[in-house]
């Protein structure tokens, strides 16, 4: 035999075994990555709260897990993406808020991982991370936070005006992504939407119905914030006092004018223009007739409203609209899901569907997102994977938006670098693992801001949470999550509790140790590979993230 020969059968003989071949790539699962923007676990009914129907997503947890206890590193779209794409920490990663700090689209994501074991990848829908995005065969993104009617998209580097609705066209583009594809590779596909991100512009074939709608109002709608610091005070997230009454609630400035109606700033009425204005004259045409009838009424009743019934009427104009976008995506979620069974993907496919954080929906009051506090911090987390996924769980465990890259590496038999700080999940999904974090650590630095949510760090386990705000205070909060589940009650100083604040203590200094975060980062001003201090400034993002 040959020297040529003995390789070339050597070459033969590993080839099913390499991680490349067409065998192996037939084996290792697709990936669909389902992230909307601002969509609050509230907002999936398989949740239970009752706002609304999401039949789609609620197949995925029924057909698949669903975590009732995920939560974020950091409450704000960019670096919450930021997060999820590289599994490092933000002051690690350097995206640490919106307007300032930038994205190193050159350091290592998961998707330049998976690309480079042999997945075809691509990214379709909303990135809002400055830059060509790395890691993938196709882009097809929005500008910024996009828009949701006749969206501009970056093609592949080629800047385009599609027309139509925003969530169906992203729906429309990875289902066309996923029928292309070179099928001699697994793919993974990140399937991104806009909404519900505000202004919330719902199809039009959805406007009638939820215009129409009537929710019951939070207990805390009307928190006075007593029992709490500075920090949920001044907050300037009131749907009352700072919702704009055009942009959100979509009240004409016309009759702004003619009820003397102010806004907070004249983002709210240009927002309303800009939105409106990239409709076509037929879907104007139907979208005043359901919205002129709605605010005719409100111009009628408003002389008589009062302050309490006036933060009522907001607070379901709010949810009327921002509940209409997430149809859309459920209905999209929905359309995916039977592609997949319909081409034979659907055992071999693993689909998660999340949101970026977790949204207030009146909840103290509130509207967007940035606190630490429950509905803010945590976010919905569904995952189907037939081969391995047994059907209808329910998982409490404290998993995090830093947990996917590992969790996505980890299926497709990739090794998870030394540099991303999060942990698979997989050996929860599949009842191999009994053991995992008793803790989750939290950071956020996009203050002064719009919507003026101080900076704070914290950890929460399964029962208590700990928050130090600072910069402009120093001030502490603890919460009992098994007494108070609302938070409406800071045990910081109570002597009951002082067992337990030691503990704490001790656990957030462990944790900022692991996370290689201290106060000598200087925090928000951390930026990735200079760890000089940056000159301080007031924040000026009008994106409203």
């Amino acid at each position: 035999m040959t020297r040529q020969h003995f390789i070339k059968l050597l070459f033969l003989a590993v080839l099913p075994f390499c991680g490349f071949s067409q065998n192996s790539n037939s084996n290792r699962p697709n990936i669909v990555f389902i992230m909307s923007d601002d969509h609050a676990y509230q907002a999936v009914s398989a949740y239970g709260f009752g706002f609304n129907s999401t039949p789609n997503i609620d197949r995925l947890a029924n057909e698949g897990a669903l975590f009732t206890r995920a939560t974020v590193t950091n409450s704000l779209c960019a670096p919450s993406r930021a997060v999820i794409l590289t599994g490092k920490m933000s002051h690690i990663n350097g995206k640490v808020d919106i307007a300032y700090s930038t994205f190193d689209w050159n350091q290592d994501n998961f998707a330049k991982d998976l690309h480079g074991h042999g997945y075809q990848t691509a990214v379709i829908g909303k990135v809002h991370l400055a830059g060509r995005p790395q890691g993938f065969d196709y882009t097809a993104v929005l500008p910024g936070q996009g828009e949701y009617y006749n969206p501009d998209f970056i093609i592949n580097g080629d800047t385009v005006r599609l027309n139509g609705y925003v969530t169906d066209l992203t729906t429309d583009m990875t289902l066309d992504w996923i029928s292309k594809r070179d099928q001699t590779k697994p793919f993974c596909v990140l399937y991104h939407q806009k909404a519900p991100h505000r202004e919330w512009l719902p199809a039009l074939r959805y406007i009638g119905d939820y215009t129409q709608k009537q929710f019951k109002t939070p207990a805390t709608l009307f928190d006075n914030y007593e029992g709490r610091g500075t920090a949920a005070r001044e907050a300037e997230m009131n749907i009352y006092k700072y919702m704009h009454w055009a942009g959100d609630n979509k009240v004409s400035p016309k009759i702004m004018d003619e009820l003397g109606l102010k806004e907070t700033s004249g983002w709210g009425r240009s927002a309303y223009d800009k939105n409106l204005g990239r409709m076509s004259f037929e879907q104007r045409k139907t979208w005043d007739s359901v919205y002129n009838p709605v605010m005719a009424k409100f111009k009628h009743d408003f002389p008589g409203m009062s302050q309490r019934e006036l933060m009522t009427w907001r607070y379901e104009r709010y949810l009327q609209d921002y509940l209409g976008t997430i149809a859309a995506v459920d209905e999209g979620v929905g359309r995916l899901l039977d592609f997949l069974k319909e081409n034979g993907l659907e055992e071999n496919t693993i689909v998660i569907y999340t949101s970026d954080q977790g949204f207030y929906m009146g909840e103290h009051g509130w509207f967007d997102k940035r606190f630490m506090y429950e509905e803010s911090f945590r976010t919905p987390l569904v995952i189907r994977y037939p081969k391995e996924i047994k059907p209808g769980q329910k998982l409490d465990q404290l998993v995090q938006n830093l947990d996917f890259a590992p969790t996505l590496l980890d299926y497709a038999g990739v090794e998870v670098p030394e540099s991303m700080q999060g942990e698979s999940f997989r050996g929860l999904l599949n009842e191999q693992r009994k053991d995992w974090r008793d803790a989750v650590y939290y950071s956020y630095y996009a203050y002064p801001a719009i919507h003026q949510v101080k900076r704070h760090y914290g950890i929460r386990t399964d029962r208590y949470k700990l928050i130090h705000f600072y910069y402009d205070t120093d001030e502490w909060e603890l919460y009992d999550l098994e007494k108070d589940p609302q938070e409406m009650r800071n045990v910081y100083d109570d002597p009951a509790y002082a067992k337990v604040k030691k503990e704490m203590h001790k656990k957030l200094g462990e944790l900022r140790a692991k996370y290689r975060d201290s106060d000598e980062n200087d925090r928000w001003f951390i930026k990735y590979n200079n760890t000089k201090p940056l000159p301080r400034y007031i924040f000026n993002d009008k994106t409203g993230n």
